[in-house]
């Protein structure tokens, strides 16, 4: 395996996105000598995909460029294939419709060399909009992965906790390490048009885990692409739904090393139970005025949000029912090995599993 960099393009259906991000990518200044590659994954795709991103990509290139094909649908599985046919040690995930700064293969080889305890790095997104945003985009910006995750250059583990998806850049080495050590996600992410979230962040909390750090580099740009179609209300609203619903997955890693972490605790603290009933009694004690204007709410109304969220987390809890619990024993059974120091109190922190735009 080389000290180069792989970016991971993960498609579905991506012939009307994917022409920019591909002339980004081609587009990288990568000094002599850094070896690299783009290995785009066509993730069940019923449209010609594969075949347009091979016409797509520039003759000059040639031989960078590798399309593979997953057909199993869900980014997570998508995001597996590719890093399994990654050639080189640093791997970047750019969804396709991210559009990279020409530095970034340097700069992030570059991170990932001077930060060995780092296994993963996230940079600064900005939104390029199909249309003109909505007054209430800016307030909302990062449900759409957009914006700074940091201050300066800076080593973030125990503030924010977590990268956003788009761009996130990790190491094969420490994939592979949590594969020998039993870890199996619980989250898929994107499926086709499912708003479904969440396993950038699932990938965050095993990597701290087992031990790494994780690092925020505003050198590291990039640009995602909004339709006109995500710049709606109706659209935030449904995608704070699915945040709701994969913060379930994402709680059952929190209680389960809770409980690795204080072996006296009641196993009862984190049951499905006491979550339902927990969930009820906020939404009813502390969004009653989201609640209330749940049906008519205007655009820009945070409280509504926050309801759309709360219900997700509700409805998804009411789904797993008994699997709940099974999840917390699973995720105690399969604690990433800890090989890289002391790893970070998971269960101190409550900002890891903020959502990431997911389409």
């Amino acid at each position: 395996m080389s000290n180069g960099i792989s970016f991971i393009v993960c498609c579905h259906n991506s012939t009307q996105r994917l022409r920019p991000t591909l002339a980004h990518l081609a587009a990288q200044e990568v000094p002599e000598g850094l070896a690299w590659e783009v290995v785009l994954v066509d993730n069940a795709s019923s449209d010609d995909t594969a075949g347009f991103a091979s016409r797509e990509w520039p003759k000059q290139r040639d031989g960078v460029l590798r399309v593979v094909k997953e057909p199993i649908p869900g980014l997570i599985h998508a995001r597996r294939r590719g890093w399994e046919e990654a050639r080189h040690e640093v791997l970047s995930f750019v969804d396709d419709d991210n559009w990279l700064c020409p530095q970034w293969a340097n700069l992030a080889v570059a991170v990932m060399h001077q930060h060995p305890e780092v296994g993963l790095c996230g940079g600064q997104i900005e939104a390029v909009c199909e249309r003109p945003p909505p007054p209430w985009f800016e307030k909302f910006a990062h449900a759409y992965a957009v914006g700074r995750q940091g201050e300066q250059p800076n080593d973030i583990t125990e503030t924010r906790g977590y990268v956003w998806g788009a761009g996130l850049t990790t190491r094969k080495s420490a994939l592979v390490e949590l594969g020998e050590a039993g870890f199996r996600p619980m989250l898929t992410g994107r499926r086709g048009n499912a708003l479904s979230a969440g396993e950038d962040s699932e990938l965050c909390l095993a990597l701290r885990k087992a031990g790494w750090r994780i690092w925020y580099e505003p050198r590291l740009k990039l640009r995602h692409f909004l339709p006109a179609g995500r710049l709606d209300w109706n659209y935030l609203r449904r995608l704070h739904r699915g945040f709701g619903a994969s913060r379930v997955a994402l709680n059952a890693y929190r209680v389960a090393w809770h409980l690795d972490e204080k072996p006296g605790t009641s196993r009862r603290s984190g049951s499905w139970v006491k979550e339902v009933r927990s969930t009820i009694v906020t939404l009813l004690k502390n969004h009653r005025r989201g609640l209330a204007r749940f049906l008519f709410s205007q655009e820009g109304d945070d409280a509504i949000l926050q309801v759309e969220d709360r219900l997700g987390f509700l409805l998804e809890m009411l789904i797993q029912r008994q699997g709940y619990d099974e999840a917390i024993q699973q995720r105690k059974d399969k604690t990433p090995v800890q090989r890289h120091g002391h790893p970070p109190s998971i269960a101190s922190h409550t900002s890891w599993w903020v959502g990431t735009e997911k389409h």
